[in-house]
């Protein structure tokens, strides 16, 4: 959670661009934010200490920047889901060309629906 809602203070669609980044850094490091530390614990280091989550010095330079963007302590400084997204882009890596022949796995659902389903 935002430290301005662990505060209970007024808050708006910031406050889950800051629970994105830290929904990013659990996918970026695949770690659990904050083990070791009971609920009380992490509202007191995030609420009102102002602590943040350790990022990785080796994790993608533009991953980290993201994070650090969506944990500002102002709200008003967090980009937008829409600036989010276009940071986001350039980590499309991995991308499957619309015409290529490599086929995605299915799922043992995917096959069952599959396998039942007549055009």
């Amino acid at each position: 959670m935002a430290p301005e809602v662990l505060r209970n203070e007024p808050s708006n669609e910031k406050c889950d661009v800051y629970s994105f980044g830290v929904i990013l850094w659990e996918l970026a490091t695949l770690r659990m934010p904050w083990s070791g530390m009971n609920p009380m614990q992490v509202v007191g280091a995030v609420g009102f200490q102002n602590r943040r989550l350790d990022i990785p010095k080796d994790l993608d330079p533009l991953v980290a920047r993201i994070i650090r963007e969506c944990w500002q302590s102002d709200p008003s400084l967090r980009p937008s889901f829409s600036q989010l997204m276009a940071a986001l882009k350039p980590l499309q890596r991995l991308v499957i060309p619309p015409h290529s022949d490599i086929q995605c796995p299915v799922s043992p659902r995917e096959q069952i629906v599959n396998a039942n389903h007549t055009p």
